[in-house]
């Protein structure tokens, strides 16, 4: 059906990767020749590899129920010059209670890429969202080891199967069956990429145990994070893939739960009011409390000076950072100091 397959890829704890490596395995046992391609920053395309008759698979994870921006950047510069066939499979956070699958939700992570690519005239054969592991360990620890296994044994086989019917020409459509759930959270996928990633990426700083050895900085698929003062500063690029936190050999990168506590409520309720009444009482704005352009006007505050309370809220962090005292004060204040908030990172051979 298919001269060869390409698969584009992105990934920070590995799920996606390993969605993508029993792809590649599954068709080089059917023999179809597989070429996989990652997924980098600032790097177009490479579309060498792709024929006439070649399939293309973009498989990547979920973020704030929408696929990562490195990917919606990476699909809309995709090029269109080639009507190939295309699938997507996107991994988002499964769980298990027991013996029972709890699924995750993509919002917009399928039908956003799709879009793209339907615009630019590919052919989309198949949307498929695959329930690996939960990863966001800054709101939850890693998964145990046999829960991850169990789950990882399941989804390999769901993809193999995935892979097979794709590779004959059939179309798999697993996707649609989400869409009322997708439809429910679209509102928080358009905030998360309007607004919340630029929150979330501002909470990650390196304890005491940091010993400047740059694994972080050298591992970030997004480049985000770099060094001032020998200390790893997070830009508002990370996309919180939460490979640093996940990679670092002494566990020396945390979530700072009690700034960020902070800072959150200061940006959503304190600081767009108080904003907001000083501008009623100087006359700036005459607009009704309960009228609807009240409420776009306060959205527009907030965002302005959310982004404005985290960014400064930030440097004042990293600065402190610097001294023990406050080095110790916001490492035993977050959560993910705890041994028993385990890391997490995908199996390499399942």
């Amino acid at each position: 059906m298919y001269s060869n397959l390409v698969i584009y890829y992105f990934s920070g704890t590995g799920n996606a990767k390993a969605a993508t490596r029993w792809i590649a395995g599954q068709a080089e046992q059917q023999g179809v020749k597989a070429d996989v391609i990652k997924i980098e920053k600032d790097k177009p395309a490479q579309t060498d590899h792709i024929q006439e008759k070649s399939l293309i698979g973009f498989c990547y994870p979920t973020h704030g129920f929408n696929a990562p921006p490195i990917v919606l950047d990476f699909i809309a510069h995709f090029p269109k010059t080639f009507k190939n066939d295309v699938f997507l499979l996107n991994t988002r956070a499964g769980m298990k209670l027991h013996k029972i699958f709890t699924p995750g939700l993509s919002g917009l992570a399928q039908w956003l890429p799709a879009l793209f690519l339907r615009l630019k005239g590919y052919r989309c054969k198949g949307y498929r969202p695959l329930d690996l592991p939960s990863n966001w360990i800054s709101l939850h620890p890693g998964i145990r080891d046999k829960v991850v296994e169990s789950i990882f044994t399941r989804c390999k086989r769901i993809t193999l199967q995935f892979t097979g019917r794709i590779l004959e020409g059939k179309r798999v459509f697993r996707g649609w069956m989400d869409i009322p759930f997708d439809i429910f959270v679209i509102p928080i996928a358009l905030g998360y990429y309007i607004f919340g990633r630029f929150l979330l990426a501002k909470t990650f700083f390196a304890s005491y145990k940091c010993t400047q050895c740059k694994v972080c900085v050298k591992n970030c698929p997004t480049g985000s994070i770099k060094m001032i003062n020998d200390i790893p500063y997070w830009k508002f690029t990370c996309e919180s893939c939460m490979q640093c936190m996940n990679k670092c050999p002494e566990r020396a990168i945390e979530t700072v739960h009690s700034l960020s506590f902070l800072l959150w409520w200061l940006t959503f309720s304190i600081v767009p009011w108080a904003i907001i009444h000083w501008m009623v009482d100087h006359g700036w704005i005459t607009v009704a409390f309960d009228s609807s352009l009240m409420t776009l006007i306060y959205y527009a505050v907030m965002i302005i000076s959310g982004l404005t309370i985290i960014f400064t809220g930030y440097r004042i962090l990293h600065f402190l950072l610097r001294f023990k005292i406050f080095n110790y004060f916001f490492t035993y204040t977050s959560l993910t100091r705890f041994k028993f908030w385990r890391r997490y990172y995908a199996p390499k051979e399942i």
